[in-house]
């Protein structure tokens, strides 16, 4: 008789990438959602809930993220000193002026990780740099092209105009 047992991998058996994600012009939630799935490991075939089996991820130009409509300006973002009356907000936008921008996307990131020890390590995984500059390139990371596979991934496509020229071709020619 045929037994089906589900294949549990080992911390030790874990085969990690370097993957380079640019996310100039990238919508933030969109990326977030792929970035959190890639450092559970959850597009591999050997996906383990308790074993950190995800990749390691590089991001650069996160200065450069985008968000749909006024989300940008209107979103608000919470946190509390711990003092009594201590509660701060921001948004997106100010965020992405200031010093760290880098840190609204490390925010939707760990906000789609898991909570405890082994979503830290997976967070862990995660480089996060404003420019185009990084230090991991020893490492030859794989380049991940976010925009090429959903044209709602990109606000940049979706802001070119489409031209009317084809219509009024087809009356010339006629």
């Amino acid at each position: 008789m045929l037994t089906r047992s589900t294949a549990s991998i080992k911390p030790a058996e874990v085969e990690k990438k370097w993957l380079i994600i640019d996310a100039e012009g990238l919508v933030v939630g969109r990326l977030a959602s792929l970035i959190a799935n890639r450092l559970r490991g959850k597009h591999k075939a050997s996906y383990t809930p308790h074993v950190d089996c995800g990749d390691n991820i590089i991001v650069i130009n996160a200065e450069k993220v985008r968000f749909t409509g006024k989300k940008a300006t209107d979103k608000i973002y919470y946190r509390h000193t711990g003092h009594p009356g201590g509660i701060k907000e921001t948004t997106p936008a100010k965020i992405l002026e200031g010093r760290f921008p880098e840190r609204v996307l490390i925010k939707a990131v760990e906000r789609m990780v898991p909570r405890g020890p082994l979503g830290r390590d997976q967070m862990r995984n995660l480089r996060v740099f404003k420019g185009t500059e990084h230090p991991h390139t020893a490492q030859n990371p794989e380049v991940i092209d976010v925009a090429s596979m959903n044209r709602k991934n990109s606000t940049l496509t979706a802001a070119t105009p489409i031209s009317n020229k084809a219509p009024a071709d087809k009356k010339a020619a006629e």
